[in-house]
């Protein structure tokens, strides 16, 4: 007998079912409260005009009653809105662009490019990391992000009220953040921080403690200056463990203004939304993973451990554990709720559900600490290669920049423009210690394309293919 029905289970894709599970349940108050309102409706317009005017008729209303209910209403409204934090906007940020002449050939597996940048000192043979060399590098990085923020935004040197500038491996005397202060002749009273040793995650540590500074300082601009001062920690040992970084960090950095003044939520790009950060220094694997020590001869250099990927993926573990009831929808929790009850409950061996984080962002910053790590967070949270695009181009294009890769990341969805109002952004960073801290900003407007920053020359070449070795 032919078969009068279609089949169901052939004929229906799984992903549509999905679709319609997750618009049930992200929408089910709405679902409710209609029919409800529905209904009232249909009631109000069921009675005559002479009924409704009887009804309120006989509502007995006391003065006092009134007004205590008015003042209970107007308490509630000032309690409520002196305690809601206030709003950071991201005003605008600005990236170094490396120049020309320090453009170089690198090893191979990297992902890197030609065009990555190492500052003059490193090109000696042997090396000459000097003071000098090393002060000489911060100052242009730095500035150079300095002018090109001033340049865009129109701010002024005595507007900034907080300064926080973060180099994980170079810390002078004075710090930077002195020397900054010193060349733009900032205000005597600015509140100024020098944040050092915290690897490649600083630039979100510094966003949070912006963030922080700016909830108790009212009506105040903060200016994060984010970068890493290659020339002083260049390894010329031999060990395999610590040349690592020498093929993978290269110059960078970018200074990005944050205010709460309401006067620049029309012209802000973003909105700060969450910072969540994770620290697993208890442990000491995750402690001695990335770690700065002398090899056989004396010679110092970051030591990079075997087990820094199994690491780096607890701390995201611990990280997006934390981050998920953040964001992710209720269609996700719950299925992420009901997973881990079958497999406490009834099969421990059940595979476990990863929350699909495609639901709650659109774009990713992946830090650009190298193509193992970017493999690793796309397999882990099943992400295409769209998403780690901004990643991958950055590292070939700048190479890993430590803490200020993000805004060369964010940098790259602007140049492309992908960057919608709206829209929400996820960067996710790892730094020594061992840390895994993350930012959600959601954009404010929808970006055009800029005509400068750090892709201008180059964003038409890009997406290019990488390949997983380079014949030198």
């Amino acid at each position: 007998m032919p078969q009068i029905l279609p089949d169901f289970l052939s004929s229906v894709k799984l992903k549509y079912v999905k679709l319609g599970y997750q618009y049930l349940v992200n929408h089910i108050l709405y679902l409710l409260l209609v029919p409800v309102l529905v209904a009232i409706l249909l009631e109000v317009l069921r009675l005559g005009p002479e009924e409704i005017v009887n009804l309120w008729h006989s509502l007995h209303f006391d003065l006092v009653q009134i007004l205590c209910s008015s003042f209970l209403i107007i308490f509630v409204a000032t309690v409520y809105f002196m305690s809601k934090p206030r709003t950071i906007y991201l005003v605008d940020y600005a990236c170094y662009k490396p120049p020309v002449t320090c453009r170089m050939r690198i090893l191979e597996r990297s992902g890197l490019g030609e065009e990555t940048c190492l500052p003059p000192a490193i090109h000696y043979i042997p090396p000459t990391p000097t003071m000098e060399a090393a002060r000489g590098e911060a100052e242009l990085v730095i500035f150079s992000a300095m002018d090109s923020l001033f340049k865009k935004t129109g701010l002024k040197p005595k507007d900034i009220d907080i300064l926080i500038v973060n180099c994980s491996l170079f810390s002078p005397t004075p710090s930077l953040s002195a020397m900054v202060i010193n060349k733009y002749k900032l205000r005597s009273n600015i509140k100024s921080f020098n944040l050092s040793g915290m690897g490649c995650s600083a630039g979100v540590i510094s966003i949070d403690l912006a963030r922080d500074l700016l909830q108790v300082h009212p009506n105040s601009n903060a200016v994060v200056v984010s970068t890493e001062i290659i020339t002083p920690n260049y390894y010329q040992g031999n060990e395999r463990a610590m040349l690592l970084p020498n093929c993978l960090f290269r110059m960078g950095g970018a200074a990005i203004l944050l205010s709460n003044r309401r006067s620049e939520s029309r012209r802000a790009k973003y909105r700060l939304v969450h910072v969540v950060r994770t620290h697993k220094g208890a442990d000491d694997k995750a402690y001695r993973c990335v770690f700065e020590e002398e090899d056989k001869e004396g010679k110092v250099g970051i030591s990079l451990s075997k087990d820094l990927m199994a690491i780096a993926g607890e701390a995201l573990k611990s990280n997006i554990t934390t981050m998920g009831p953040l964001v992710l929808p209720a269609s996700e929790q719950l299925l992420f709720l009901f997973t881990l009850i079958g497999r406490k409950i009834f099969n421990p061996k059940w595979k476990p559900y990863i929350p699909d984080f495609k639901q709650a962002f659109e774009h990713f910053c992946i830090h650009a600490g190298g193509r193992a790590v970017i493999d690793e967070l796309q397999k882990n949270l099943q992400l295409s290669a769209e998403h780690v695009e901004a990643s991958r181009m950055t590292l070939h294009r700048f190479g890993n920049t430590s803490s200020s890769s993000l805004w060369y990341e964010l940098s790259y969805v602007e140049s492309k423009g992908r960057m919608k109002k709206g829209e929400r952004v996820w960067q996710i960073a790892f730094g020594s210690g061992f840390k895994c801290n993350s930012a959600v900003w959601k954009c404010n407007k929808t970006i055009k394309t800029p005509v400068d920053g750090p892709w201008a020359d180059c964003i038409d070449r890009y997406p290019v293919h990488i390949p997983e070795i380079v014949k030198l």
